[in-house]
């Protein structure tokens, strides 16, 4: 698989680069003491409009820390988080030897962590830290025939500037202020104003690349009328839905702590003080883990074992139930494109067998009924062209084996114009998607 991987990206020919307008910054790839990552402009950020590039660089893109001929521009632009707050982004541009620049695939990738350095751009430029960033450098096994297949290829870092893990939002922000940021320093990527545009992410990518879709006509429309649509697998939905489901397993409840984490970071609220000892304990090991450090760590662990007695229901923290309300997809606009969405429902493969009233069944971390209730809802909803798939047999660790050819496959077709299929007569019911409440359950 690797060797495939850098065989495939070494094909890929060098462009280059041109004149620009914004700050260029040397191409030094320290992990850890990059200021390329850090807007430090006489200006303040709020005077910049989401998309504005604030600094630009060119250098070889890496795999697994080796330069390859292919030379990726990064850069600096101005974004929004979570919050509404104004932020800065990074964005890694890669051309395809036989692109124009009209043809671009938003990659999403599925680092899924508190730390900055596991994002892809990171991995771009030579950082291989340990185990997080394993996961954006193996990537490369998926941006390389798209590469040769002649699409540009946009990789944001979708968490931010801060690793906002699970802010599901910014990932959307992020994500589409990335595509604008690409077009602006045309002269420096290549990428043209109108070029047209496919998303596509797994898991944590899927996160970025459906709230993406589902923001763009409001936060993006001038992207919105580029996207020829959408394809993604392994969505999470409703995370107060995730918890509960992952709650007691065996693999996947390890990252109950950094999903926790993450929602705190990025509404900015005090975890702590609804925590005992131990889950207090749990959360400082967890500050800078990635999913790579979560995985088969404390089977069995549950929101009570880490909550004080007084809230051991979660519902009974009305902060955490604000948070992941905001991070609900089900609350979230429908898309105006269409969409591919791939849904594994083994998730006893994996350790996870609860099936409970409401959730029911998963791939072992993402909700079946949950995406389900996801498709249903856009094709009730939306004009566009909604394809579902449902793979009983497979689970999340094992359902790209389907979702990730067939996502390539259904974005070719788009890109050539061929109408979008639609399985919306033949969707199963889902889960309830509707907020949860900031009191006590019964």
């Amino acid at each position: 698989m690797w060797h495939a991987a850098i065989t495939g990206v070494v094909a890929v020919a060098a462009v280059p680069a041109a004149a620009s307008g914004v700050q260029e910054q040397p191409s030094s790839t320290a992990a850890g003491s990059d200021a390329f990552y850090t807007y430090n402009g006489s200006k303040p950020l709020s005077s910049y409009s989401p998309g504005d590039v604030l600094k630009v660089r060119t250098l070889p893109y890496h795999v697994l820390g080796i330069a390859t001929p292919l030379q990726a521009t990064q850069l600096l632009y101005r974004t929004t988080d979570a919050q509404g707050h104004p932020s800065a982004g990074v964005t890694s541009v890669l051309r395809s030897p036989g692109g124009d620049g009209r043809k671009v695939v938003s990659y999403q990738s599925f680092y899924d962590s508190l730390d900055p350095e596991d994002g892809p751009s990171r991995a771009v430029a030579g950082n291989v830290k340990l185990p997080g960033g394993l996961i954006a450098n193996g990537e490369s096994t998926l941006l390389a025939p798209l590469l040769l297949s002649g699409y540009d290829v946009v990789l944001p870092d979708t968490e931010g500037e801060a690793a906002h893990l699970a802010a599901s939002r910014e990932y959307g922000y992020n994500t589409l202020d990335s595509l604008r940021a690409a077009s602006s320093a045309e002269s420096r990527t290549g990428i043209s104003p109108g070029a047209r545009v496919g998303l596509m992410g797994y898991s944590g990518g899927a996160v970025a690349t459906n709230w993406a879709a589902s923001l763009a006509p409001t936060y993006a429309p001038d992207v919105n009328k580029r996207l020829v649509g959408y394809a993604e697998g392994g969505v999470l939905v409703k995370p107060s839905h995730i918890l509960r489901y992952i709650e007691g397993s065996q693999v996947w409840s390890g990252l109950i702590p950094e999903l926790l984490i993450g929602q705190a970071r990025s509404y900015d609220f005090d975890l702590k003080k609804y925590l005992n000892d131990y889950g207090k304990q749990l959360v400082d090991e967890h500050q800078h883990s990635s999913i790579a450090d979560a995985l088969g760590h404390y089977p069995g662990l549950t929101w009570k074992k880490m909550a004080k007695p007084e809230y051991a229901n979660p519902n009974s923290v009305p902060e955490l139930v604000e948070a992941v309300n905001r991070s609900n997809l089900g609350l979230a606009p429908t898309p105006t494109v269409p969409g591919y969405i791939g849904q594994g429902n083994a998730g006893f493969l994996e350790g996870t067998t609860s099936n409970i009233a409401g959730i029911g069944s998963g791939d072992g971390i993402t909700v079946a009924g949950d995406t389900r209730a996801l498709a249903r809802k856009y094709c009730a909803e939306g004009d566009a062209a909604v394809w579902y798939q449902q793979y009983d047999v497979l689970s999340h660790l094992t359902a790209p084996t389907a979702t990730v050819p067939t996502a390539l496959t259904w974005l070719r077709a788009r890109f050539a114009g061929k109408e979008a299929p639609s399985s919306c007569g033949s969707i199963a019911e889902g889960n309830s998607l509707a907020a949860d409440e900031t009191f006590p359950a019964g």
